[in-house]
């Protein structure tokens, strides 16, 4: 199953290593699941997940955030963004993270956020689902 996780998923992962979120990463890491992303899309993640709040709230330092980043890196299927499908989304923020899932042809968009990917995921026929939806999809 190719997923793009949305930012706030991988904050997640990181914030609760016993939730849903970390456990798709470690579906990806056992090989179940392939993580796609763009690299205007994981630079957010890098950016995001050394805020200072998030690292507090998980209790890391920024060289243990870098170690988590670095094995994330080697996760994900880089994708090319051949085609901006802006604008689609109310926030534009989020439009690097449905450009990812529409341009790597990836099976569904992992995100809390259903409320603004919602319709834009419908029109392009993409599964958007929350962490705990996409384990019970790859769970035999």
């Amino acid at each position: 199953m190719r997923l793009v996780l949305d930012t706030d998923v991988i904050v997640a992962a990181v914030r609760s290593p016993k939730g849903a979120s970390s456990a798709l990463l470690l579906a990806a890491d056992d090989g179940v699941v392939q993580l796609l992303a763009t690299v205007p899309l994981f630079v957010e993640y890098e950016a995001v997940t050394r805020r200072a709040e998030h690292m507090a709230a998980a209790g890391l330092s920024i060289a243990e955030i870098d170690v988590f980043l670095n094995r994330l890196v080697e996760l994900v299927e880089p994708i090319d963004p051949w085609f901006l499908w802006r604008p689609q989304l109310r926030d534009p923020g989020d439009e690097i993270v449905l450009e990812a899932a529409v341009n790597g042809r990836a099976d569904a968009l992992v995100s809390f956020n259903h409320k603004d990917f919602q319709p834009a995921a419908h029109r392009f026929g993409l599964p958007l689902l929350r962490p705990g939806e996409a384990l019970e999809r790859i769970r035999p």
